[in-house]
């Protein structure tokens, strides 16, 4: 991206102690009948949330949040961010609003003199990090020249390293000129400000998004980082993309809202921008993700476990059985959002179908009904969508049986035993 943001923080951080909640392995409750359950997906094992319930008018939650105060040289950013509720505050229904306006209360100066504009930026620093897991925020943006909302990620250890070697992931950003774009990017020792490594993704028809909500996130494990928009995956990033630049994302994070006026990369508001300019943002929520060395076997017809195919990570790779090994091909996590993860990836109905016989594969994670499952007391895996259980073709027990969707019969071939990690 044609920009070099820095980031501005007021102190050096210290970590809170907050334990990430593990990923359960366990079982759901029973499924019975399957065609009950399209609702009763299990509650996703969420470490951080923030659904800004409150009444209007009143300030984030202090043991969440934390408000960045001051101007921001290193970008040229116009704003100045306040403290307390001025430009941050609940509006009572369920939303944050940070404010962008056009004033100057209380004679604050910037970097370029008498500020113009004031607005707020909050993280999560000292409060809460995270190493790897699902990332979200649900939000709508500001329209405007010069806006420039983002939902982003530092790597907690700034104080200590600095930035860039501390790392920046950007789950999203939008600048004013581009309405019907938002932005994913890492930045790194080598591959910081405009050399970051990253993508945009486009509303299609010329809609823009600040017309209404859009939830915008990243699914994030070792050497791995994914973007999507309202679920849909528009990149993946690993160490490969860096030419043999440091990898900077193995290590706990702290999360970022703000909203900026003006600076390098958005330029500068002009006469076609009303103020003031609000980021409406609905809920902020992380839940854990599988990690390759972790998960657990499940075990199907034959004492056969379910299998990636030649331990490949490639979308569309078969799922099967195999003689259980014990290798990551083999080690399954049932997440708390009803995914069921290995290898970094999705287990997923090809193409969403609903139909008996639609394959089973590996995907990208991507938050779509395919790849929603309930494990039952009964030992059945179904996905709600399709109405349809876990299945292994043909009733076999051969190395490489293919798994798929069919009719829930009770048969042994929909059967399936999530073991110990």
């Amino acid at each position: 991206m044609n920009r070099s943001r820095l980031p501005r923080l007021v102190s050096a951080f210290a970590v809170s102690a907050l334990a990430l909640v593990s990923l359960t392995s366990g079982i759901a409750g029973a499924v019975q009948p399957p065609a009950a359950n399209a609702a009763a997906a299990p509650a996703a094992a969420i470490t951080f949330s923030d659904e800004f319930d409150g009444p209007a008018g009143s300030a984030v939650d202090g043991a969440k949040w934390q408000i960045e105060t001051g101007d921001n040289v290193n970008n040229h950013e116009r704003q100045y961010y306040t403290a307390g509720n001025r430009n941050a505050a609940l509006d009572g229904q369920g939303h944050l609003v940070i404010t962008a306006r056009r004033e100057n209360p209380a004679n604050y100066a910037c970097w370029y003199g008498r500020c113009e504009y004031t607005s707020a930026r909050l993280n999560t620093a000292g409060k809460f990090t995270t190493q790897y897991g699902h990332v979200e925020a649900r939000m709508k943006v500001p329209r405007g020249q010069g806006m420039w909302p983002a939902f982003w990620m530092l790597g907690n250890d700034i104080g200590q390293v600095g930035w860039p070697a501390s790392g920046e992931i950007d789950v999203m950003e939008n600048v004013g000129f581009e309405p019907g774009t938002v932005h994913g990017t890492l930045h790194g020792p080598g591959y910081s400000g405009s050399g970051g490594i990253g993508a945009g993704y486009s509303l299609p028809g010329g809609q823009a998004f600040a017309d209404a909500f859009h939830t915008f996130a990243v699914d994030w494990s070792p050497n791995k980082v994914t973007w999507s928009v309202d679920g849909t995956v528009y990149q993946t990033r690993t160490p490969a993309d860096l030419g043999g630049r440091a990898w900077a994302f193995n290590k706990p994070f702290f999360l970022i809202l703000n909203l900026a006026v003006g600076g390098y990369w958005p330029g500068d508001p002009d006469g076609s921008t009303p103020f003031p300019r609000q980021l409406v943002v609905d809920h902020v929520r992380v839940s854990t993700a599988d990690a390759p060395t972790t998960g657990a076997a499940i075990t199907g017809v034959g004492g056969k476990c379910v299998d990636v195919a030649g331990a490949a990570t490639a979308n569309g790779t078969p799922v099967q059985l195999y003689d259980c090994n014990g290798t990551a091909a083999q080690r399954w996590t049932v997440a708390g959002d009803g995914t069921v993860r290995a290898l970094g990836k999705c287990l997923d109905v090809a193409s969403g179908g609903t139909a008996d016989g639609v394959q089973v594969r590996l995907w990208d994670c991507n938050g779509t009904a395919a790849q929603r499952w309930v494990v039952s007391g009964a030992r059945d895996i179904v996905n709600p969508q399709a109405n349809k259980c876990l299945d292994a073709v043909g009733n076999g027990t051969a190395n490489g049986t293919h798994l798929q969707i069919w009719t829930c019969t009770g048969a042994a071939n929909q059967k399936w035993t999530v073991t110990g990690a």
